[in-house]
């Protein structure tokens, strides 16, 4: 999505902050200002461009660096006077050489879970010999899949008759083999967020009706 009707750029002088989002871990990136022209080139151009205060002129984030953000939504408030960029970043976003510029690490809480789906990914072309990823995702899909009915197993011994640390690791295992999986069938992460997203608002269509 990328909306930019009745933005209200006369509101702070021409300029409305932008907020920078990683698209897939949630992540607050950054913050910059936009005037109309730098927001039309975001659109047209599909790379985040900001208006530079202290040069007075637009400039593409990571045109230097190479670090840029590639545009995937833009889109307005409820007031109109500011706006959410979701972006995918090509490296780190902030000049400290850090993920962010909020001093957060790499994908703070439930955000790191399509990180780690992307360096499971990373290991698909990996030495089968030096990485477990790669021997999971090597051959017979069903390979991973075993392991996830095997971690399914503990998690459920741990949840019954175990103390909550030991659960807690299980299911820590079954996460990581679950998305090992996934990767193995070609399936996004992003893709059962969104299944369950659709039954949620299923669920509340009926509630309401």
């Amino acid at each position: 999505m990328i909306d930019l009707e009745g933005i209200d750029f006369k509101k702070a002088g021409g300029l409305v902050p932008a907020v920078v989002q990683h698209a897939r871990t949630r992540q607050v990136l950054m913050v910059g200002y936009m005037d109309a022209r730098a927001a039309a080139a975001t659109r047209e151009s599909g790379w985040v461009t900001f208006f530079s205060r202290s040069r007075n002129a637009l400039w593409i984030k990571g045109e230097t660096s190479g670090n840029r953000l590639r545009l995937v939504s833009m889109r307005a408030d409820c007031d109109r006077d500011a706006l959410l960029v979701e972006a995918e970043p090509s490296g780190p976003t902030c000049h400290r050489g850090t993920t962010g510029c909020f001093d957060d690490g790499d994908a703070p809480g439930v955000g790191f879970i399509p990180l780690l789906a992307d360096i499971i990914a990373s290991r698909r072309g990996a030495d089968p010999e030096t990485s477990y990823v790669a021997r999971l995702l090597s051959g017979d899909p069903r390979k991973a899949a075993q392991k996830v009915g095997e971690e399914g197993v503990e998690v459920a011994l741990a949840a019954a008759v175990q103390d909550d640390a030991a659960l807690t690791e299980e299911a820590a295992d079954l996460i990581f083999h679950l998305l090992v999986a996934l990767e193995a069938r070609g399936v996004a992460f992003g893709d059962v967020v969104e299944t369950l997203r659709q039954r949620h608002a299923s669920s509340l269509a009926i509630t309401e009706r």
